[in-house]
């Protein structure tokens, strides 16, 4: 079930959902992070049993996000891809042609094929940052630079809820005053809770919920 919260962020309405996806509702961009396409098949490649279904599902939940936004665009911010090219992205060429929107993709540190292939999948594809005020899109700043607000991915944010007698390790995304730090779209990715520091808000969410903490 599609939850949102809508938020005022540099004068732009972003919608955040309990689906691991962004809106920018003025631009009419979806935004998302960490796909991370091609990584069940080759944990299968290395003896592991990791079934395709997991890349069905998250292709599935991101088809419902198009449908529902209707967007222009829609940009990967960093690992779309996981390894080299596998049967997985053959699911995913077959997927994506399914769509007339523009598909952008700036380059993670998974993001290795080569640019023909980036092509043939109908994928804009940019190396470092990609500036559209009053954001900066990048997978992974190193240093956050004043006068710039960041879109980011790559460290798959996540926070401890406490209970009277228990913790939940949620997905969320990161807020700070210069900074958002998307969560990973893909469900077979890891959740960090310690990497970031500083002043940042977390919007949690969970299959039937979304809120600010």
């Amino acid at each position: 079930m599609l939850k949102t919260l809508d938020k005022e962020i540099q004068n732009a309405t972003l919608t955040f959902t309990n689906q691991r996806a962004l809106f920018w509702k003025e631009k009419k961009i979806l935004i998302l992070s960490d796909l991370h396409v091609g990584k069940s098949a080759h944990f299968r490649k290395h003896g592991i049993a990791v079934s395709s279904e997991v890349l069905l599902h998250d292709l599935e939940k991101l088809e419902y996000l198009i449908h529902h936004f209707q967007p222009e665009k829609v940009l990967f911010v960093g690992d779309l891809f996981h390894a080299g090219y596998n049967s997985d992205l053959d699911l995913f060429k077959d997927w994506r042609f399914q769509f007339p929107q523009s598909f952008i993709l700036i380059r993670g540190n998974h993001d290795k094929l080569k640019c023909e292939i980036y092509d043939e999948l109908g994928i804009e594809c940019i190396d470092e940052a990609l500036e559209m005020a009053p954001f900066t899109f990048i997978h992974h700043p190193e240093e956050l630079e004043d006068k710039h607000f960041y879109i980011s991915g790559h460290i798959h944010p996540g926070f401890v809820l406490k209970g009277k007698n228990e913790r939940l390790r949620l997905p969320c995304f990161a807020v700070s005053d210069q900074q958002i730090v998307l969560p990973a779209f893909s469900r077979f990715t890891g959740l960090d809770t310690k990497s970031l520091k500083g002043n940042f808000k977390n919007i949690v969410f969970t299959g039937g919920t979304i809120f600010e903490v």
